[in-house]
């Protein structure tokens, strides 16, 4: 029977603006029941904590922090702190439902969650950042821990940051549990392919796409915008792997070489220099001109919303892969697909991240650490596994990556709250 979903509107306060109008669509195709939707559209746990930490200065100010776990049903909730000083809740909540699907999308046992602090982390010095750290940890370690909710990196933070929040949560719970945070130094049960396990995951979902359109190596020219931990990561691998990379842009720009770049030297120019601008044999290149310079492969790897409806009808690559966070808007989907262009949706692309933290989970909790092969091995498996269903849905029901990966991911989470009995 058909149901009305009038109801269906989805207030951009609470879901992420970039899959509002796409999850709409998804919604009304799979049929929902009110209880389904309202499950979807409600974090099952979200909350405000404040605390004092005392600063170098001998002032005491009050800091903010926030924690959404948006559903739990799959697993514990899994998901970033960031550091931030214009964090605010609703976004949190989008985050973190973003988070549910990226972990449904690729079948791990964990829901989804993020978390951080209201703080400009480079106004403080390093040992107020720590004191900041373990204060947010106090105020949340009853509803954070391995069979709960388990944090790892995002913005501002990193392994540093990870070492304090375990150490503070073991000192209140007065054992060891490394299980409870992920992205931690290999010496504090971290693994060392986490570092990078974003990129390469990327890289794997490519090769396997490449192979569905015939697409050889050799042939292939890329092109990275963003020179981050991300964007260079995935640059560094394709150059290994034998890939002609022929652009990358920061912040400030970018180069291009239509023979391909050196990007182990590209990486040492930037060191010196603290630019790409002006490494040798190679042309400037703006960030919007590299979005549709001539090249095979593009991967947005930086900010949100860079292909738009103006420029995606220039966008001359085959294969988008998006290492970024939301960066293609909704109408450069539909203008893409238009294309015949295979736009790797980000809830896939940059799911190695997760992942990664999902085998350290694992061998934080049996105290049986993998070589870096078999974590190499395991990535790969679960990320070409997770393309292949997608792009099965794809050619079944000719529809976007993406929408058939929103499908995949609320289908596993209903069936996940059905078995509990909840609907």
């Amino acid at each position: 029977m058909a149901r009305n979903h009038e109801r269906i509107h989805i207030d951009e306060k609470n879901l992420c603006n970039l899959c509002v109008t796409e999850l709409e669509h998804i919604y009304a195709e799979l049929d929902l029941t009110e209880a389904e939707l309202d499950i979807l559209s409600v974090p099952r746990r979200m909350f405000t904590v404040h605390f004092p930490v005392k600063l170098a200065n001998g002032s005491t100010r009050m800091f903010v922090g926030h924690r959404v776990q948006f559903n739990d049903a799959r697993g514990p909730s899994k998901g970033g702190i960031r550091f931030h000083p214009e964090l605010k809740v609703d976004h949190v909540s989008d985050l973190a439902f973003l988070m549910a699907l990226k972990c449904a999308v690729v079948d791990i046992p964990f829901g989804g969650a993020k978390g951080g602090v209201v703080v400009n982390s480079k106004e403080l010095t390093r040992g107020e950042l720590e004191l900041v750290t373990r204060g947010y940890i106090r105020a949340i370690a009853d509803f954070i821990g391995p069979f709960k909710d388990i944090p790892a990196p995002d913005v501002y933070t990193d392994e540093s940051v990870m070492v304090w929040i375990l150490d503070e949560y073991e000192q209140l719970m007065r054992e060891h549990v490394p299980a409870m945070v992920t992205g931690k130094p290999k010496e504090l049960g971290g693994i060392e392919a986490r570092k990078y396990s974003t990129a390469l995951g990327g890289v794997y979902v490519l090769e396997a796409a490449m192979k569905k359109l015939g697409m050889e190596k050799s042939r292939v020219r890329v092109a990275v915008q963003g020179f981050g931990n991300v964007g260079e990561h995935a640059a560094r691998i394709l150059h290994d792997l034998g890939y002609r990379v022929i652009a990358v842009s920061g912040s400030k720009g970018g180069i291009i070489n239509q023979s391909g770049l050196d990007i182990h030297s590209v990486i040492r120019h930037r060191k010196s220099t603290g630019a790409l601008t002006g490494f040798e044999d190679s042309e400037h290149i703006s960030n919007d001109q590299l979005l549709t310079c001539e090249c095979d492969v593009l991967i947005p790897a930086a900010l949100s919303d860079q292909l738009d409806g103006n420029n995606a009808e220039h966008v001359k690559a085959k294969i988008v892969l998006e290492l970024a966070n939301a960066p293609t808007k909704s109408e450069a989907d539909e203008i893409l697909f238009e294309k015949s262009v295979m736009l790797i949706p980000d809830v896939l692309a940059n799911s190695g991240g997760v992942v990664g933290s999902y085998f350290e989970w694992i061998q934080n909790l049996n105290n049986d650490y993998w070589d870096h092969e078999k974590v190499l091995e395991r990535l790969k498996r679960s990320m070409i596994t997770a393309f292949e269903n997608i792009y099965s849905v794809c050619q079944e029901e000719k529809c976007t990556m993406r929408k058939a990966a929103y499908k995949i991911a609320i289908k596993r989470i209903l069936n996940a709250e059905k078995l509990r009995g909840n609907l």
